[in-house]
């Protein structure tokens, strides 16, 4: 039998991201320190294009006539995509601690480019929203400065 705990026993999380890492911190509060708890990477998104497209679009005929066209057009950029799967990555962990109750609730710090794909990606796996969204780019920086954001959040 695995023992209870209480809804305050249960930690806040705080999730900063970018398209290439993310760092979770974890407070006990709204207003309590920040400690680490792990970091994501995503290596597809430090690779150059060149690396992640073997070759460009092929040539195709029209279905009909004379015509023929190049397919270029219609490859997906392979940088969102790995964004994408990198937000799902994230957000399959945010729903797990949700669901199994070793978070009760998260906040969200992401440039804005990213953070509209990563609330997509949480809103589906963790079923609920983040009590707080920053949209600002701070992998990487001191957890002073998390701090400040989230207490002007």
């Amino acid at each position: 039998m695995t023992p209870t705990t209480s809804p305050s026993d249960r930690p806040y999380w705080i999730v900063v991201a970018d398209e290439s890492s993310a760092v979770v911190f974890a407070r006990d509060t709204k207003r309590a320190p920040l400690r680490e708890l792990f970091t994501l990477e995503n290596e597809t998104a430090r690779k150059r294009m060149g690396e992640l497209i073997s070759d460009r679009g092929g040539r195709s005929f029209d279905s009909h006539g004379q015509g023929r066209h190049t397919m270029a057009k219609e490859k997906s950029d392979p940088k969102k995509h790995a964004a994408t799967l990198f937000a799902k990555q994230i957000a399959e962990r945010i729903g797990k601690a949700v669901h199994n109750g070793s978070c009760r609730g998260f906040a969200l710090i992401a440039p804005p480019r990213f953070l509209g794909v990563l609330r997509d990606a949480v809103s589906t796996a963790a079923k609920i929203e983040p009590f707080a969204t920053v949209d600002k780019e701070v992998v990487g920086r001191d957890a002073s400065v998390i701090e400040r954001l989230l207490a002007e959040a």
